[in-house]
């Protein structure tokens, strides 16, 4: 039986999610519709655009992501802690990024006379807002509710543009997050959309090759990314737990077996951060490969799995032999 997104969501388990949109029908209304014979392409520098308005709002980070034609990947990073720390006119100021004030937050800011009921009704409301911050389903609905709007005012057309709300996996360790932001980051190599990382437009992938290259790029057009590891970073938890030099070895390395239609590698040529993580290269190969993707509501080891499954009530959580077979122990 289907589960409550919300129910999904564990941030006791992990603060690392990936979650899809996918267009109605799967049409192309993001990128050259053959159907139509319209192209849609400009409209992937909405969800761009979105991204970074939406991460500088909330206190969810951005570590991937990657828009394709029918559909977008993204993977997201929940701050509660930065949440929770937030001033009230701090929250107010980026609730107010979004959406309009009512009148009575707007007398509590400008430090009008009001009673202690209307006070005390203002710092609910705002409480309110604060736990909204950190939550993904608003998030994607801030992202999704815009998007859909803007599409169908584009096309003087009303009814639905998405195919579902959204959907959403818990990316459980260091390994889980890895496999999740490999495999949204190659999404365009496998659709056979690019030939190589650095040509795939708008992911994050070419967005971080572009940064290092100092490559020109007006600030507008960039999401806010969680920063990759540094040997200087004392604080795992502000950064992403590996090095962009790991990740960007290891994307290259999938896509040329990706674009190549490999299988297995010689040992000597592997990634240091597969042998590392202790990661199956030929399982990773083949899951990298289009619709190879066997996980569903999480990624992880097989532990971080049974505990998730756990801690959500539930007697087995599927991708668990996947699981066994990738990560090896």
């Amino acid at each position: 039986m289907p589960r409550a997104r919300n129910t999904l969501i564990s941030l006791d388990d992990t603060p690392y999610y990936h979650c899809m949109g996918r267009c109605v029908r799967r049409a192309f209304l993001w990128g050259q519709d053959t159907f139509s014979g319209k192209d849609y392409s400009h409209r992937k520098q909405w969800v761009i655009d979105r991204l970074k308005i939406l991460s500088e709002a909330f206190t969810i980070e951005v570590c991937a992501y990657a828009v394709m034609s029918n559909h977008y990947h993204v993977v997201l990073y929940v701050d509660k802690q930065k949440a929770d720390t937030l001033s009230n006119n701090e929250v107010i100021a980026r609730w107010s990024r979004l959406f309009s004030i009512p009148v009575i937050v707007q007398r509590y800011v400008n430090k009008d006379a009001i009673s202690h009921a209307e006070q005390a009704k203002a710092l609910e409301i705002i409480q309110t807002w604060r736990a909204r911050l950190y939550n993904i389903s608003w998030f994607m609905r801030c992202l999704n509710e815009y998007l859909a709007r803007e599409a169908n005012k584009e096309d003087n057309c009303t009814g639905r543009f998405w195919e579902g709300r959204y959907q959403s996996q818990a990316l459980l360790d260091e390994a889980g997050l890895l496999t999740c932001m490999a495999y949204v980051d190659l999404n365009p190599v496998r659709a056979k959309m690019a030939p190589t990382p650095e040509a795939s437009d708008f992911t994050s992938i070419q967005q971080h090759i572009h940064t290092v290259q100092q490559q020109t790029e007006p600030t507008s057009n960039r999401v806010p990314l969680k920063s990759f590891r540094l040997p200087s970073e004392p604080d795992e938890y502000r950064t992403l737990p590996f090095s962009f030099t790991d990740y960007l070895n290891l994307v290259d390395w999938t896509g040329s077996v990706i674009r190549e239609n490999k299988r297995g590698a010689i040992d000597t040529t592997l990634p240091p951060i597969l042998v590392r993580l202790n990661i199956n290269a030929d399982i990773w190969q083949q899951l990298m490969q289009p619709h190879g993707n066997v996980f569903k509501c999480a990624i992880g080891r097989v532990d971080t799995l049974r505990l998730y499954a756990q801690h959500q009530q539930q007697s087995w959580c599927q991708g668990v032999q996947a699981s066994r077979q990738l990560f090896l122990n």
